[in-house]
């Protein structure tokens, strides 16, 4: 790819096609989309009392409500992939945008527990397109040093909207409770499409007829490096995101004991771990890959270290308070890296596409494991089992599949060059 020069201080601007003013401009408008995405994604383990009170639900409908969100964003992967690649990132975030501002309206409004999961999934219909559309942004604008960079410090941002879903959140209920709460993320997702339509450069012609030699679905289905990381995205990245967005604060109350605000606490705690882990990997990772590291190498050496960590919680129980979960989530920051590798192994024209693909083999899984948790829980708990054998239960299921994919990955070790994209651009 031809870069631009500039100082390597020049941090995000560094090796990119845009001006460093304007690449900064850009990555802030989508960060600040990001934000509110994955505030509203992980906010539902900080309001679970509160829903499990007023609607009486039970694990698995608190699983099934938090996980119309992934439904909907994992329904929109292969849709939006392609419409990322023919239309381009700008128009496509801006069209899912005014989804997600619908979405969070509606849950605002929502009287019954059907009419807050539909919106709910509308929400993660709405969103879908908030990592998507940067990443491939950052694909087709910047280097692949430069591309690790703008991903970790995307994901922090996330892991900084995770943060704000717990004690703010906590401390805005007794003043806005949960349905003000909502109006306000509706409200600040309406600025963040304005604030895209004003920073973000426009996309180029809209290519009316593919080009028929081009590589689709198929052809990443099939790549070898899809093939290796897609378990592991699907029950260890999607795992990771499940349990920071939901089961950790279930836990905490039902396991250890605590109460709402100091659960609130514990996610804060956890969250505040993931954002500073995200803003390492933006720093370290591009030196690393400098030695001649890859992402391969380096998800085959952490991620032992997640299995490890989920069954150093298990067997703690009710010791495994807010700090076990942290170390789980962020020993599985490790598989994060699979999204960018996933990306430089194909050429920029069909990025959008590899993408969204494996997004959808994440998010699938937050909506399997999500969901699988609370069935397994409440199933063992109607055996006769006590609440925490069955927490136990279902989450040593969770970390055998999360070890059989790992194994998967290092049984799928292929020969390819992995800094390079297997298709010519």
């Amino acid at each position: 790819m031809t870069t631009a020069v500039s100082r390597p201080s020049d941090g995000l601007a560094a090796q990119s096609l845009l001006p460093r003013q304007q690449a900064i401009l850009v990555f802030l408008s989508f960060a600040f989309a990001y934000f509110f995405s994955a505030l509203v994604r992980a906010v539902t383990a900080t309001l679970a009392p509160q829903f499990s009170a007023e609607l009486q639900l039970n694990s698995a409908d608190l699983g099934l409500l938090a996980g119309a969100y992934f439904f909907g964003f994992a329904v929109m992967q292969l849709p939006l992939g392609s419409a990322l690649d023919k239309f381009g990132p700008r128009r496509v975030l801006l069209a899912f945008l005014s989804v997600a501002v619908l979405g969070c309206a509606a849950f605002a409004m929502a009287g019954s527990f059907l009419g807050l999961t539909l919106a709910r999934g509308l929400i993660g219909v709405g969103v879908a397109a908030c990592l998507m559309a940067p990443m491939t942004t950052f694909r087709r604008s910047f280097s692949p040093t430069a591309q690790m960079r703008a991903n970790s410090w995307m994901l922090m941002t996330g892991s900084l909207g995770m943060v704000a879903s717990t004690l703010p959140v906590q401390w805005l209920l007794p003043s806005l409770g949960w349905r003000g709460l909502f109006w306000m993320v509706a409200i600040f997702v309406a600025v963040s499409l304005l604030t895209i339509a004003w920073l973000v450069p426009h996309d180029g012609p809209v290519r009316r007829k593919p080009d028929a030699a081009a590589p689709g679905y198929a052809q990443v289905f099939r790549h070898p490096t899809f093939v290796r990381f897609a378990p592991m995205g699907f029950f260890q990245y999607g795992g990771m995101v499940a349990v920071q967005s939901l089961w950790a604060g279930p836990w905490l109350v039902r396991v250890c004991g605590w109460s709402p605000a100091e659960a609130a606490q514990g996610l804060f705690g956890i969250n505040m771990a993931m954002l500073l882990t995200f803003m390492a990997w933006g720093v370290v990772v591009p030196r690393l890959y400098g030695r001649g590291w890859t992402a391969h190498r380096l998800v085959a050496l952490g991620m032992p270290a997640s299995v490890a960590a989920l069954v150093l919680a298990i067997a703690l129980g009710p010791l495994a308070h807010a700090w076990a979960w942290a170390l789980f989530c962020v020993t599985s920051t490790f598989v994060s890296l699979s999204q960018p590798a996933i990306a430089q192994a194909f050429p920029a024209t069909l990025a959008g596409r590899a993408l969204s693909a494996y997004n959808l083999a994440i998010f699938a899984g937050v909506f399997a494991v999500q969901w699988g948790i609370g069935l397994v829980i409440d199933g063992l708990r109607a055996s006769g089992w006590t609440e925490l054998s069955a927490f136990r239960g279902a989450f040593a299921l969770f970390a055998l599949f999360c070890a059989l994919s790992y194994l998967w990955f290092l049984y799928r070790d292929d020969t390819l060059d992995r800094t390079k994209p297997q298709f010519s651009s």
